[in-house]
């Protein structure tokens, strides 16, 4: 494997440093110029990742060396720089922040990983000379990261801005790129779990202009664009990669319905891509608006905001009621986070109490601090529908909610939690006949055989809803055609009996 694309990285000595607002708008100067870019977010993000797609028009994928694997990502990276003019990537926390005290899987060992070199984006607030020490420092910590040029953020003014510049270009020998002054207002607002995503930001379009155009005005970007085009080719040893897994390919491919709507859409798209080579055909529906769950195989359900959102959640009876009856008759579903939280009993927000699918006999609690946050190591130790026991799986958790009332009420959960917190710190996991729900997040590069099982699940269900589906339709010709119609329309193979009345 040859990757000989530019591509750079836009980094930070912390979190909150004004990375998302540099990288939005670059890649959006970037469009604005011709230039078709890939973007990447380091980490396991799922709103940073909507916003730099909005300002690319171009789908973001995350590069996360835990959640993937060296394999994977490199795998995966390849693959989308290849129709594309290069690769902006932006990173998480600050350069060299990993999940441990080597700093294993940071930002810094993902640029070495790829031969990139590193734009930092420097928070200059009260601060002048000490920024160059602190960039200096980040040379000598690790010289096999390539730091190229800096971008000052949040300046004061010409006097503070002349002042940080001259110390760092006498000091640190690196470009200083542009100088960000303060910006007055909150052109991206944020709530509890980071960023206001695009989704629910109504004036989204017009905050992204609005980024590119105070970019464009103080950051030299076709210079940083130069110095993505100096990244080196470079070649990795895909011998191992494979072609990825397959499924058996059934005479019509299994439909996977997977919840799109504002308040779920937290979906790595490598995951999605994945239940498409493993021969899905993907089926979005919306449990805020749609009536009921639409004729589908198996059921993805991602992570999102199901609390900003529980009123219109809850008052939607109809779709609750038609996927827990589906879920009685073996609907295969695998679901993360928000998901999980919407298959329960009851959703508690504040004051307030709403009903959701009640799959689940619990009730979630919103809580106002995160009760799980970070990396997981789960071990599968109990047999379920999607993995082998015995497997271990890399994830990521990000949640607010908790359940208070397990009590010793009996469940069966799959997962024994090695790192992490997941339902209360020990296990994780709920399972239900064929449904799986989760806190972690999995990524498919990481979670080789997830994809495939959940097709196969999907495959069988098919299967068996073909050959018990007949039924007696009593009632005018016309009405006959209507209900043929509807269920082929779902693609299920239904036998219908047409009933005539007997004296």
């Amino acid at each position: 494997m040859i990757v000989d694309c530019p591509r750079i990285i836009l980094s930070a000595l912390r979190g909150d440093s004004g990375k998302t607002f540099l990288t939005v708008g670059v890649g959006a100067c970037l469009r604005q110029r011709g230039k078709v870019v890939s973007p990447f977010k380091k980490g396991p993000d799922f709103i940073d990742p909507a916003w730099l797609e909005m300002a690319t028009g171009q789908p973001c994928y995350n590069l996360d060396l835990f959640l993937m694997g060296r394999e994977g990502l490199l795998s995966s990276f390849s693959t989308r720089v290849r129709q594309t003019d290069g690769a902006l990537v932006e990173g998480n926390r600050g350069l060299f922040d990993g999940m441990d005290r080597e700093g294993s899987y940071s930002t810094a060992e993902l640029a070495k990983l790829l031969h990139a070199p590193v734009v930092l984006v420097v928070d200059c607030s009260m601060a002048t000379r000490t920024v160059a020490a602190m960039i200096l420092g980040c040379q000598h910590f690790d010289p096999e990261v390539a730091i190229r040029g800096v971008i000052l953020n949040r300046i004061g003014g010409t006097r503070h801005e002349s002042m940080v510049r001259s110390s760092i270009e006498d000091r640190c020998g690196v470009a200083v790129l542009g100088a960000i002054p303060k910006v007055k207002g909150e052109i991206f607002p944020e709530r509890h779990m980071g960023l206001v995503p695009p989704r629910e930001h109504p004036g989204a379009a017009r905050a992204v202009d609005e980024v590119a155009c105070i970019v464009d005005r103080h950051v030299d970007v076709d210079r940083l664009w130069e110095m993505a085009e100096g990244a080196p080719a470079v070649s990795f040893d895909d011998s191992g990669r494979g072609e990825g897994e397959t499924s058996v390919r059934p005479s019509r491919p299994p439909r996977i319905g997977l919840f799109r709507d504002s308040a779920f859409w937290f979906y790595y798209p490598d995951n999605l891509e994945a239940l498409e080579k493993a021969g899905a055909s993907l089926v979005e529906c919306s449990a805020l608006d749609d009536r009921e769950l639409p004729p589908v195989d198996a059921l993805y359900i991602g992570g999102g905001f199901p609390e900003t959102h529980a009123a219109s959640l809850s008052a939607n009876v109809g779709f609750r009621k038609s996927l827990c009856e589906a879920v009685g008759k073996g609907l295969p579903v695998y679901a993360e986070c928000g998901g999980l939280m919407y298959l329960g009993k009851e959703l508690v927000v504040g004051e307030k109490t709403f009903p959701m699918a009640g799959v689940f006999p619990f009730r979630f609690v919103l809580d106002g601090s995160p009760q799980g946050h970070g990396y997981t190591i789960l071990e599968v130790d109990t047999p379920n529908p999607y993995f082998p026991t015995g497997e271990i799986l890399h994830g990521h958790e990000f949640h607010y909610s908790h359940i208070p009332d397990l009590g010793e009420e009996r469940f069966t959960s799959v997962f024994n939690v090695m790192r992490g917190q997941g339902i209360h710190g020990r296990r994780d996991g709920l399972c239900y006949k064929n449904v799986l729900a989760t806190y972690s997040h999995l990524h498919a590069a990481g979670a080789k055989g997830w994809a495939k099982a959940l097709s196969e699940k999907a495959i069988s269900h098919n299967k068996n809803m073909s050959s018990t589906n007949s039924m007696v339709v009593n009632g005018a010709p016309g009405h006959f055609r209507d209900v043929k119609k509807r269920m082929n329309a779902g693609g299920y193979p239904f036998v219908l009996i047409e009933a005539t009345e007997t004296k």
